[in-house]
């Protein structure tokens, strides 16, 4: 079985990457002993991706998977985007009041989850996009989730991310769609 380091410790991601990586030993840098400290300096998902991949495999010397996403609301331009975790200086709920605010009176509410993913081994860079597309509430809905799910209303759902129980985000999610589109595009002798 194939080893892939993924850039991240959690725990949720862990298990979404190791149900879908059919075929992979998917390991974190936990597990190998390693703290990476990357700061995302990219100005799109892409390059804040490249940028955790490729430390990751200098750190570790072992193919590397990485990913970055968030959410861009078209009346906003995109943004929040690639500063959706840090979009207010605060945590979720902050972000959350932030955005609300800034789509008060706004009648457009249509935005989507995007997730970049990169492969890199040191010498292939491959990678995917995935979206989830649906439009921002008016108010908290929610159940469950984290970030921006409980705003999200996805179209494919008819309900929140933070409604959705956690198979039925998974199953449409931008995350899960960038992973298979990696996987179509990695094939079984690419790594």
């Amino acid at each position: 079985m194939k080893e892939i380091v993924l850039a991240s410790n959690n725990k949720g991601k862990l298990a979404e990457y190791r149900a879908m990586l059919k075929g992979y030993s998917v390991v974190t840098p936990k597990d190998l002993g390693l703290t990476v400290d990357v700061e995302e300096t990219g100005d799109t998902f892409y390059d804040n991706a490249l940028i955790k991949a490729r430390a990751l495999f200098e750190l570790s010397g072992r193919p590397a998977l990485a990913d970055d996403s968030g959410l861009c609301v078209d009346a906003l331009g995109g943004a929040p985007g690639v500063f959706s975790a840090r979009y207010s200086g605060g945590g979720d709920a902050d972000n959350n009041a932030k955005l609300l605010k800034a789509l008060d009176g706004v009648v457009d509410r249509s935005a989507h989850f995007e997730c970049c993913i990169v492969y890199y081994d040191g010498n292939d860079i491959i990678s995917a996009t995935g979206k989830a597309y649906g439009r921002i509430t008016r108010e908290l809905c929610d159940r469950g989730g984290f970030g921006y799910d409980p705003l999200f209303l996805s179209d494919d759902l008819n309900k929140t991310f933070g409604e959705a129980s956690e198979a039925e985000k998974n199953g449409i999610s931008h995350r899960a769609r960038a992973l298979t589109a990696l996987m179509d595009l990695l094939g079984a002798d690419n790594v």
